[in-house]
């Protein structure tokens, strides 16, 4: 009977994922969350065949593989971010510099490899947290539809990093109580989890980002008082939006929002968290649902047109903040109104 490694079956998840990702061309594929699925993959057939099938030359790759993991999960996440070239390049330079490392201790000192490969995803670990503090404004780079569930995914990868790191202590303890006999079943239930972990968080974030136009704080709960600067910025913020509707655009935001203005997606922000004590996406996902509710009221539209017509692009997302800022489900809207307006008649023409 054929034996087919649990790796190899993350691997084969994973690899559907990609695929599938690739084949999504409405949208522009994000090429460091692609490449970020790809390397998972690759680390998943590489661990099958060390553990699975005991061939040992695979033990040279695997960590030069593992090297390669964190600064890609932070560069992917940097990505859905606005920064300037010198951030972008010094960030690339960790991709390339973390397996190097990793490749000359295989060389001079093989035993503190383990122990530098913990403190890279550690130490990676922290720096995504620390990309989050900023909330989901700080991922400006991301479409607004999309921006929450990306922030989340980010803390998602944080962890998968931690976990990694406390397998691969694992390994560490268990070559020093028992030579290693175990070592198998903990690397195959930690690529199981980290991986996969890794793998899906990626494919959730890869498509929050936007093909380009040829950071900031959640809101408190003590808000601060909005400035006049704030006031005048909120005035321009919602003529535009009335005038142009840009929240119907499926692909807005912090960036493009920021140029439309001619304002820094800093000040923008702040304004809307002191102005209306929400985050950007908070703000203009009220405008869509606002949009969504007068489409159901006043015409006879089905409710996924409605919801592509103010800007959402899916059914869950859609609901998710419809029952949010409403309190009721579209279809429960739109009865609604249906009957206030059989009341209304009713009222005023009596049989």
């Amino acid at each position: 009977m054929l034996f087919i490694p649990l790796p190899f079956v993350v691997a084969l998840l994973l690899g559907l994922t990609l695929i599938t990702l690739f084949r999504a061309r409405e949208k522009k594929a994000n090429r460091p969350f692609l490449a970020l699925i790809g390397l998972c993959v690759l680390q998943s057939i590489s661990v099958g065949v060390r553990w699975g099938y005991g061939i040992e030359d695979v033990r040279y790759v695997l960590p030069i593989i593992a090297g390669c993991l964190p600064p890609l999960v932070y560069a992917s996440f940097r990505s859905l971010m606005n920064d300037q070239p010198a951030t972008r390049n010094f960030t690339l330079t960790g991709i390339v510099v973390s397996p190097l490392i990793i490749l000359l201790l295989m060389l001079v000192y093989p035993l503190a490899i383990d122990f530098a490969l913990i403190s890279l995803f550690v130490g990676y670990a922290v720096a995504i947290i620390a990309l989050g503090r900023s909330g989901p404004d700080g991922l400006d780079e991301a479409r607004f539809a999309s921006v929450v569930p990306a922030h989340r995914a980010l803390y998602i990868a944080a962890g998968a990093l931690c976990l990694s790191a406390c397998f691969d202590f694992l390994v560490l303890l268990d070559f020093e109580w028992t030579r290693g006999a175990n070592v198998a079943a903990i690397v195959s239930n930690a690529n199981l989890l980290g991986l996969f972990l890794i793998g899906l968080t990626a494919s959730v974030a890869e498509g929050s980002k936007v093909e380009p136009e040829a950071g900031t704080e959640e809101p408190s709960d003590t808000p601060i008082p909005p400035s006049t600067e704030d006031r005048e910025v909120m005035e321009r913020l919602e003529h535009i939006m009335q005038k142009d509707r840009l929240y119907r655009d499926e692909n807005l935001n912090l960036t493009r929002l920021s140029r439309r203005l001619g304002l820094p997606s800093r000040q923008i922000s702040n304004a809307i968290n002191r102005s209306a004590n929400m985050n950007v996406s908070q703000y203009v996902n009220q405008l869509r649902i606002r949009e969504a509710c007068r489409l159901l009221e006043e015409t006879e539209q089905s409710v996924t047109s409605i919801m592509l017509d103010a800007g959402f692009q899916t059914k869950s997302n859609f609901n998710r903040e419809f029952r949010r800022i409403t309190g009721l489900s579209p279809v429960a809207w739109r009865e609604r109104e249906v009957w206030k307006l059989v009341s209304t008649h009713k009222n005023g023409h009596p049989d």
